[in-house]
């Protein structure tokens, strides 16, 4: 064994994962596995420790590297974990001499072990300022589908949110560097990509000429024609630009699938969050792109059990899966994240947390049965991810028993089995 990543939270890690695996093993390092961890939930936390505990017992030998948000906001926790040999931060992940000072500690570490503070290699991420593309030969071959980071960090400080600590400050790569790798990945045969960030639709503020995301997009979209799928992944709808939207209403190859970040659908809740749309902005963004693109897709995440959050608040958030017509729901209960404004706020009893976000997720399910029904008889593009799925262009998962695994390939759909569309 060499190198092996284990990915928690979201699609940015799972881009930067494969950075970090190419560069870890690049170093040397050997019997290893790194923890790319994510700290937006408490229970993302508590997952990443379980799963380290659980790797050294099964495997004593191995040597475990932890890095990702959690490890950056809280690195004297996992430090003090025994089974821990290194600590890294978020920034010092994506670089090469992190993983050669790396091997070279723990290789200088046996047989004696290693003290807490000796583990630990993170920098200040609020210093970063810039962010360097990171461009890899055709990563993840096995996969047609690839994510692309175009941006990092955030500058908004939402109450419930600990990720800018995670994460810095917003920075994004230049148009042109974007552009390159997208060309190079497929060039080696990924048929879509994903553009990713933390705070995504923030992109091109800091760079010469401020370029938005809608510029970004179509800059991909003339430069590299052999593209077959362009996707965005999760955008904040009040930072939505023009660009995008005409992209969106006029550029095939962008799919017709959104991910939002609305988190409430009640206005005093989304204004104790820190939010910067109200409901009717989230509303009225839906309809807008509706009647751009009318088959358009919207998913989005909601947090259940906000601190201060009534039934009634609770009610007008269920509501707005009707008001928006999602079909993807992802649902966060609340969870506060020590250091946040919303950790000092009246806090909802664990047990009606839960109970929102049950409701929410049996009405997401039943959101995305409504949508998967809807779609018996249609013609559907859809790349085949593997022998036995693929997805449309509006995401929708896919049951299928043949195809050439990369490829885009029209399917009429036959029938649904509540979680998938069948051909």
């Amino acid at each position: 064994m060499s190198v092996e990543v284990l990915t928690f939270g979201c699609r940015l890690n799972a881009f930067e994962s494969e950075v970090v695996r190419a560069k870890a093993e690049r170093a040397g390092l050997a019997d290893t596995v790194v923890i790319n961890s994510c700290a937006v939930t408490n229970e993302a936390v508590a997952q990443a420790r379980q799963s380290i505990r659980r790797l050294k017992r099964e495997r004593p030998d191995l040597r475990i590297v932890v890095t990702g948000c959690a490890a950056q906001t809280s690195p004297e926790m996992f430090a003090a974990m025994e089974e821990v040999d290194r600590v890294v931060g978020n920034h010092d992940k994506m670089q090469g001499e992190t993983w050669h000072k790396a091997r070279a500690a723990l290789q200088a570490a046996e047989p004696f072990g290693i003290e807490a503070s000796e583990k630990i290699a993170v920098a200040d991420i609020m210093s970063v300022r810039e962010m360097a593309p990171h461009l890899l030969q055709g990563f993840q071959k096995a996969l047609p589908r690839v994510f692309v980071q175009v941006q990092n960090g955030c500058d908004h400080r939402c109450t419930f949110c600990i990720i800018p600590f995670g994460r810095g400050n917003s920075r994004s790569v230049p148009m042109g560097a974007v552009v390159e790798q997208v060309r190079n990945l497929v060039e080696h045969g990924h048929a879509e990509i994903v553009l990713t960030g933390v705070d995504l639709t923030s992109y091109g503020a800091d760079l010469p000429g401020a370029p938005k995301l809608g510029q970004l997009t179509r800059q991909i979209l003339r430069h590299v024609p052999e593209l077959k799928r362009l996707r965005i992944s999760s955008v904040d709808s009040i930072e939505v630009d023009r660009d995008l939207l005409d992209a969106i209403a006029g550029e095939d190859r962008l799919m017709p699938h959104l991910h939002l970040s609305l988190q409430s659908g009640d206005d005093l809740i989304l204004k104790r969050m820190k939010r910067r749309h109200s409901r009717k902005d989230a509303i009225d963004f839906c309809a807008l792109v509706r009647r751009l693109r009318p088959d358009i897709v919207f998913g989005a995440d909601i947090i259940a059990g906000f601190p201060t959050e009534t039934e009634e608040m609770f009610a007008r958030s269920l509501d707005l899966i009707d008001e928006c017509d999602l079909t993807f729901l992802h649902v966060f209960p609340f969870s506060p994240r020590p250091g946040t404004p919303a950790a000092k706020m009246p806090q909802v009893a664990s047990a009606a947390i839960r109970e929102r976000a049950g409701t929410l997720r049996a009405a997401g399910e039943a959101a995305l049965r409504r949508r998967l029904a809807s779609d018996i008889g249609a013609t559907r593009r859809v790349l085949i991810e593997s022998a036995k799925q693929g997805r449309t262009e509006h995401f929708l998962p896919v049951a299928i028993s043949s195809g050439k695994i990369g490829a885009v390939e029209s399917f009429v759909v036959k029938g649904s089995d509540g979680a998938r569309l069948t051909v």
